[in-house]
């Protein structure tokens, strides 16, 4: 039975960068926005808050929502991710913590240096996240309703 994979990513921009994480898939090195699935039982928002502090170690307050995406990899056309791409800001850094593991780093690069390493990129969605942000997608974050966020949840 088909179903997507569900899916968040932060795009947090602070002087001109972005935070993104080097990791390896398969032995080589990818670079991608942190990233990765919804657990069971978390809202959207907070699956985003989570990601982004396990794989870069950065605290994060989402803002808004840039966009919902759809994407199959073309040699796995039977894989779908839907991601909800969150814009934010950093609101703290835990530099002592270990990252997930595959996370060689987090890094901080400007939309012209992670367009010249396309090479890495782990998926198109990477440089179409960046490019809806930089012209000015936003939408507000109540548009996401959760009707189960259980207590204690970030969102």
């Amino acid at each position: 039975m088909w179903k997507p994979n569900a899916t968040v990513a932060a795009v947090i921009e602070r002087d001109g960068r972005f935070l993104l994480v080097e990791e390896r898939i398969l032995g080589q090195r990818k670079l991608n926005q942190p990233a990765g699935h919804i657990e069971h039982g978390e809202s959207i928002v907070a699956a985003c808050v989570r990601e982004t502090l396990e794989e870069t170690a950065h605290h994060i307050r989402p803002d808004a929502l840039v966009g919902v995406y759809q994407w199959s990899p073309p040699e796995r056309p039977e894989l779908t991710y839907l991601r909800f791409t969150f814009s934010g800001e950093v609101i703290g850094h835990a530099p002592e913590r270990v990252l997930d593991d595959g996370i060689e780093a987090a890094v901080w690069l400007t939309r012209d240096e992670i367009a010249a390493r396309a090479a890495e990129h782990r998926s198109p969605l990477l440089l179409a996240c960046i490019d809806d942000y930089l012209s000015g997608r936003r939408y507000p974050l109540d548009l996401l309703r959760d009707l189960d966020t259980r207590p204690g949840d970030a969102a």
